[in-house]
């Protein structure tokens, strides 16, 4: 089969720079930014691990981390079913079926579709607006991926507390502004961050996003990591960035 075998009216194949990977995605709706890619350069996965990645959308995660890692298996869970359906044919596509299980279900009942306790490490992109934050796009599977519309943060903080094995690990990005409220919330089910790192679009501005570790029932002490600087001039990529894109 070739590629146009795998693809549906509106849709392509981005290369990701890794193994010669690539993904399926629609322009129309949602496609994978940055914030994926940060995601996937901060998280430290072991050859055994067994992780699952909550909100996969179009499976963006664990390709990447499978190509990037040693971890043993991914198991992804998305609640549109679209996004599934890409998702499914990228995994097919990079022959990539022994290692990611991609899984049509709902984020806030994760923990009766997969073992309690059974993950060394759980990722997530969620929304990161929630309903007093901005204007809802009108393209609902866009809106779904920016706002809590099917779930909130404390869902998933939640659901990764109930689904990970003792000191297994949390990654995710958000943004900077909920920092407070994502750190007390991740308290409130035993999740202590562990490391933070911030990124800016610009060295003289706010940082835009913020990269979290978490680890379940873990001791209170926080490391805050180098930040991550993204353009040293518009439309100009630091040599950082450049190096996580793997250009």
């Amino acid at each position: 089969m070739n590629e146009k075998d795998f693809l549906r009216d509106g849709e392509r194949f981005d290369d990701l720079q890794r193994n010669n990977y690539k993904i399926i995605q629609n322009p129309d709706k949602f496609c994978f930014g940055m914030d994926a890619v940060l995601l996937s350069h901060f998280t430290t996965l072991r050859k055994r691990d067994n992780v699952l990645d909550l909100g996969t959308g179009t499976g963006i995660l664990p390709i990447l981390l499978s190509a990037k890692t040693d971890a043993e298996h991914f198991d992804a869970l998305e609640i549109q079913e679209e996004s599934v359906d890409m998702a499914k044919r990228s995994v097919m596509f990079n022959h990539l079926e022994d290692r990611i299980n991609i899984i049509h279900g709902d984020i806030k009942e994760a923990s009766s579709i997969f073992d309690v306790a059974s993950f060394d490490a759980i990722t997530t992109n969620p929304p990161y607006m929630n309903n007093n934050h901005g204007l809802k796009n009108p393209d609902m599977p866009k809106a779904i991926a920016r706002h809590e519309i099917l779930c909130t943060f404390d869902d998933i903080a939640r659901e990764s507390s109930r689904l990970l094995k003792p000191h297994g690990r949390l990654y995710m990005v958000h943004r900077p502004f909920r920092l407070a409220e994502i750190i007390n919330t991740l308290n409130k089910y035993r999740l202590e961050t562990k490391r933070i790192c911030l990124v800016y679009p610009f060295i003289d501005k706010e940082p835009n996003m913020v990269l979290i570790e978490a680890v379940k029932d873990g001791n209170p002490m926080v490391k805050f990591e180098p930040p991550i600087i993204v353009y040293e001039a518009p439309g100009r990529y630091t040599e950082q960035i450049m190096k996580i894109y793997g250009y």
